[in-house]
């Protein structure tokens, strides 16, 4: 496998929303460590668990309840995440035709929205009881929406032609 040139872009944030499966039984016990697993499978590393800050009565959620999960990602696994990002899981979404140039803000951040987590290859679909989605937003070094464009064509990663 080829390196991919990833020194200017600075990290690799990865998040995923655990809030609506906190609703089953024996969440913290059996599902949080499950989905904690797969997501390190995928990341490389063992993600940071992201509390609720208050209660919310309407969704039944109380403060300090985990609702989500983060990985920061820099250097070697950054560089190994979107290598398996760009070769093995984008093309094997359904449909995929590439990443709109809308989902870049005017900072260069680009934010890519995953609705199944089964795409990447070491998660098997087989054994996988739980189905959660992931945000994977990439910030370079330099900020600017025109430098970061020609920075993710250099890197790479299938954006959407016009």
């Amino acid at each position: 496998m080829q390196k991919v040139p990833s020194n200017n872009l600075e990290k690799v944030v990865v998040n995923t929303g655990v809030g609506r499966l906190s609703t089953q039984p024996n969440f913290e016990d059996k599902v949080l460590p499950e989905i904690v697993r797969e997501f390190a499978l995928i990341t490389g590393q063992k993600p940071a668990r992201q509390a609720a800050r208050q209660s919310i009565a309407g969704f039944k959620l109380r403060s300090g309840t985990v609702v989500g999960l983060k990985a920061t990602l820099r250097g070697k696994r950054m560089n190994q995440f979107l290598e398996r990002l760009n070769k093995v899981a984008l093309p094997r979404v359904r449909d995929f035709r590439g990443i709109s140039l809308k989902n870049i803000d005017e900072g260069g951040n680009l934010t890519i929205g995953i609705k199944e987590h089964i795409i990447f290859p070491e998660i098997s679909p087989e054994t996988s009881r739980y189905d959660f989605g992931l945000q994977i937003s990439l910030i370079p070094k330099e900020k600017g929406r025109d430098k970061a464009i020609g920075l993710y064509k250099q890197l790479g990663i299938p954006l959407e032609k016009k």
